[in-house]
Order: structure tokens, then sequence, then C-alpha cells
């Protein structure tokens, strides 16, 4: 799909501004609201918009930890890597979970409600035999930086 400055500048300021109106969007990239609609219509058509939510406050909601667990798995086969990412995904405390190249398997971002849960979860996982092999575990102190989308300027400098 080709894209021209005015579909990078809606993917912009929505990276930024997800709740802005169509309008207030439609003003803000230089067309009428009928048009901008019909780029953004394309654009989630393309998948190019995965779509839209809300960065919840966790420290006001509810007492947790985030941990970022470094995973080995112990086959490394197509069928290994398979199954432990299909296992991964009935596991509602993983936020997220990345594939490595280099040391580690997989990167996993854990949210639970302390320590303790955190540690039946990796009970359960290892009595389920996903695979999981070796898990190193980096509990989060504090957030430094985050929340913000990648930075769309910088990756699609030059287009």
């Amino acid at each position: 799909m080709q894209l021209d400055q005015r579909d990078l500048e809606i993917l912009r300021i929505l990276s930024r501004e997800g709740r802005i109106t169509k309008a207030a969007l439609a003003e803000r990239v230089g067309l009428t609201p009928t048009p901008c609609w019909e780029r953004l219509a394309k654009l989630e058509k393309a998948g190019l918009i995965e779509g839209y939510g809300a960065r919840i406050n966790l420290k006001k909601l509810a007492p947790h930890v985030t941990v970022f667990v470094a995973v080995e798995i112990s086959g490394h086969t197509a069928a290994g890597f398979q199954a432990f990412e299909a296992a991964i995904q009935r596991y509602d405390e993983v936020a997220q979970c990345w594939a490595l190249g280099g040391g580690f398997d997989y990167l996993l971002q854990v949210v639970t409600r302390d320590i303790d849960a955190y540690q039946q979860l990796i009970d359960a996982m290892l009595e389920a035999r996903i695979g999981l092999s070796r898990y190193y575990t980096y509990v989060v102190t504090k957030p430094v930086k985050g929340g913000q989308m990648p930075p769309l300027d910088v990756l699609l400098k030059g287009r």
C-alpha cells in the first residue's frame, strides 16, 4: 500500500491522540471530513491501524507488580517454538511476549498482584510443561519511560 504525506500524518496524529474526533483529525491534516474518513477506513482495512484503546494507570487501579522474564525453552525446533507460543496465549498475566534472537528465546512482560502471584504463575507454567526450561526474573522497581507509541517520525524519515 502506498502512503502519501496525509496518510502518514493521520498515523502520526492517531499514535499520539487516539481519542481525537474525526472532524478534528480532518482539520489537522487539511482535509474535509469525508475524504479524511475514507483515508482512515483505508488505513484500518489495510491493517496499519490495529485498534484503539486506553492506557490504564494500573498504579491508581490496584496494587500490582510488573516483571520481565527472560525465557529459554527446551525444544529448539519449529514445533517447540510453536507449542510455547500457543501455550503462552492462555496466561492472561502475560501482558506481552516477544520472540528474541540471541541468548534468550523469549521476553515476557508479566503483570500480577504481587510476587507470590508471579511465582504461582511460573510454577503453573512449569507444571504445564509448555517447554519452559529456564527463566530469569527482573522485577520492575519503577517505570522511567513508557506508554509512548513508536517514533513514527524517526521510522518514516526519508519517506
